[in-house]
């Protein structure tokens, strides 16, 4: 779908700093912007409490208006402003769930314990050099997925959809792969 009309002027105003603009933008991507938060976040199995919805939705505002519209400057409207701004949101709500996580992290349970899709922030990552020296004993399908899941943070059906392999058999999969860094296989 290409730019709307709407749209168009909408992000023309914008740009041009015009009285009103930015409300207006933020009034009809709002709902947009905070669709993305919460089916990022439960994608990755994050549960997020309003209070962290709501900094969620503020970065990536933010993040449109950092450097005066940089990311609206770089719009070529080549597809609608509904998409871009989605692409947008998940890559700023994704790098800043990442980020919460390194920083929430304090031990290295992640590689010890099986997971369910459901599990924890913190069980979720684990310590990310262990676990990347841990990665050295694995090889083929076991360490793209160990990979996907704890590293990129990709829930069972993204990385079902990358590998090829059913979303049923990615528990399983971290199961056996987490025996064998264990030393368990």
């Amino acid at each position: 779908m290409a730019l709307s009309e709407i749209d168009r002027q909408l992000l023309e105003r914008c740009l041009s700093n015009k009285p009103q603009a930015w409300q207006d933008f933020v009034d009809r991507f709002m709902g947009l912007v905070t669709l993305v938060v919460n089916h990022t976040a439960e994608c990755r199995s994050i549960r997020l409490d309003r209070a962290d919805k709501e900094d969620l939705v503020s970065e990536v505002f933010l993040a449109v208006i950092k450097n005066d519209y940089a990311v609206l400057r770089r719009f070529r409207g080549q597809s609608s402003l509904a998409t871009y701004l989605t692409v947008i949101a998940r890559r700023v709500v994704v790098s800043h769930l990442m980020k919460n996580i390194s920083a929430r992290f304090t031990t290295s349970e992640a590689a010890a314990e099986p997971l369910s899709p459901a599990a924890s922030v913190e069980d979720r990552l684990g310590d990310t050099e262990q676990l990347h020296s841990l990665l050295t004993k694995l090889n083929g399908p076991e360490a793209d997925v160990v990979r996907l899941y704890h590293l990129e943070g990709k829930s069972y059906q993204e990385i079902s959809d990358q590998t090829g392999m059913p979303a049923g058999s990615i528990g399983p999969t971290l199961s056996r792969a987490r025996a064998r860094m264990r030393g368990g296989h």
